[in-house]
C-alpha cells in the first residue's frame, strides 16, 4: 500500500481514485470497489463489528485506497503500511455536510420514516438475489455511522464538529513529509509534487457529483437484481 485515504466521502474521493489510477497508484480501492464487488460488504462487516482485521487480505492486489470505509481505520492502516502516504482531502464543511446528506447519508437519515413502496420492493429484490450487498445498511452503521459519528448523521452541528475533529486529528498524528491536506480543486501540482512524480498531461479528474451520484445507484440495483452481483 503506497498511499492511503484520510478523507472522508464527498471530499473529491472519487477523483482522487481516478488520479492516483492514472499516477499509477492504482488500482485504488474505494467504496465504489465494495459496491461493484459485494462479498466484501461482509468483509467488512466484520471488521466493523469488532473481528480482527487483516489488512493484507483485505487490500490483497491494491496499491492504495481512499473514501470510506477504508477513511474510517486510517489510523489503523498508516501504522499498518508505514511508508504509504496519507492524503487527507477535505472541503467545505458545509458544502460537503449538504453533499454528504443528499447522497451517502440519505438512507440512514431516512431511518424510522416509512419508506415508500417502491423502494420496499427493491430492498427486497436486492435481498433475495444479493444477500452479501443486502448487508450494505449494516456495514455503514457499522463502519462510517456509528463508528465515526456516533449514530447522530442527522445532527449536522455534530457532524460538522466531527470533520473538523477529524481533520485536526489526522494532522496532529502524522509527520508534515508523510501528509498531504489536499482539496481536488487545487489540481495536479500538489498531489503530484507529495508524490514526486510528473504532472501528467491529461487534466485532473472530476468524478461523481451529486447527479452521477444517483444515477449509478440507480444502475447498481438494477444490476443487482437482474445478475445478482
Amino acid at each position: 500500500m503506497k498511499v492511503i485515504g484520510a478523507g472522508f466521502g464527498r471530499t473529491g474521493t472519487r477523483s482522487l481514485q481516478a488520479a492516483l489510477d492514472l499516477l499509477g497508484y492504482g488500482p485504488c480501492y474505494h467504496m465504489a470497489t465494495v459496491i461493484d464487488q459485494p462479498r466484501r460488504v461482509r468483509q467488512w462487516l466484520e471488521i466493523g463489528e469488532g473481528r480482527p482485521a487483516d489488512w493484507d487480505e483485505v487490500f490483497a492486489g491494491f496499491h492504495s485506497a481512499v473514501d470510506w470505509p477504508a477513511a474510517s481505520y486510517w489510523r489503523e492502516l498508516a501504522g499498518h503500511y508505514p511508508d504509504a502516504k496519507i492524503v487527507l482531502t477535505v472541503r467545505d464543511p458545509a458544502a460537503w455536510y449538504d453533499s454528504v446528506s443528499a447522497t451517502i447519508f440519505r438512507s440512514a437519515l431516512a431511518e424510522g420514516r416509512p419508506a415508500p413502496l417502491r423502494r420496499r420492493i427493491m430492498r427486497r429484490l436486492v435481498a433475495r438475489r444479493a444477500p452479501d450487498f443486502a448487508l450494505y445498511p449494516r456495514m455503514a452503521r457499522a463502519t462510517i455511522m456509528d463508528r465515526v459519528f456516533d449514530g447522530r448523521v442527522g445532527d449536522r452541528a455534530h457532524v460538522l464538529e466531527v470533520f473538523d475533529r477529524h481533520v485536526e486529528q489526522v494532522r496532529e498524528a502524522l509527520p508534515a513529509e508523510r501528509l498531504l491536506v489536499f482539496d481536488v480543486r487545487e489540481g495536479w501540482a500538489p498531489l503530484c509534487a507529495f508524490l514526486g512524480v510528473p504532472v501528467p498531461a491529461a487534466p485532473f479528474p472530476q468524478a461523481n457529483e451529486r447527479s452521477a451520484w444517483w444515477a449509478k445507484r440507480a444502475r447498481r440495483r438494477l444490476r443487482l437484481i437482474v445478475l445478482g452481483r
